[in-house]
């Protein structure tokens, strides 16, 4: 039975004490994208970008971004929490601190950062805190982790302009996505990896709130 009290567990960051011990065995991952065949891992072609985007469920997100047209890979994982190399199973549980993100690998000659963002602020509701939809905890929350400090004022910016845009929709409530510069990253399992390409009936948890980003 759901209770309050697994909602306030889920949805509470732990501390270093609370957190998950977790492990130094890196997860392993397949050597290349299930979709377009390139590399998952570094190193990745001279003049692509980095940056981490978490928008909810990483399933869902992650096949929005392989489809843009400039995005070199992307891959899901964990990021912004307290314990190395996490299972799936143990940031369910709140206690990792970790958000489920997919990193995206770009040509900004060819996609530049601002449609991302567009894409990003757009397709889910950044104001839901600890959950997206009927995804709860802190795994789900809406995150940017930036790998360089232009990526950094971007986001911080296109934040800005989607802010005033649900204002001006009637839709005030703040945006409480975290945007703060890439401390660590950790690649999911397998299995997670091009999820719904592996499985095109499975759940996307995508949602956005209908109002448009008007940046770049």
């Amino acid at each position: 039975m759901f209770t309050f009290d697994s909602y306030a567990s889920k949805t509470t960051m732990p501390t270093i004490d609370s957190a998950m011990p977790g492990r130094d065995t890196v997860m392993p991952v397949p050597e290349t994208h299930f979709v377009n065949g390139h590399a998952l891992k570094e190193p990745y072609p001279e003049g692509t970008q980095v940056i981490y985007l978490g928008m909810g469920c990483f399933w869902g997100a992650e096949r929005l971004f392989w489809k843009v047209p400039g995005v070199w890979v992307t891959a899901v994982g964990y990021s912004g929490g307290l314990t190395p190399n996490p299972t799936y199973q143990e940031t369910t549980t709140g206690r990792t601190g970790h958000a489920e993100v997919v990193k995206v690998v770009y040509d900004p000659s060819v996609v530049p950062l601002s449609v991302l963002l567009k894409l990003f602020f757009e397709e889910h509701d950044p104001t839901q805190g600890m959950r997206q939809g009927n995804d709860v905890g802190t795994t789900y929350r809406s995150v940017i982790y930036a790998t360089t400090q232009e990526q950094l004022d971007e986001a911080l910016h296109a934040r800005d302009v989607f802010q005033q845009a649900l204002t001006d929709a009637g839709k005030p409530a703040p945006i409480t996505t975290e945007i703060e510069p890439l401390e660590t990253f950790y690649y999911a399992e397998d299995y997670h990896q091009q999820y719904l390409a592996k499985n095109p009936g499975g759940y996307c948890g995508l949602r956005g709130t209908g109002v448009s980003c008007n940046i770049g």
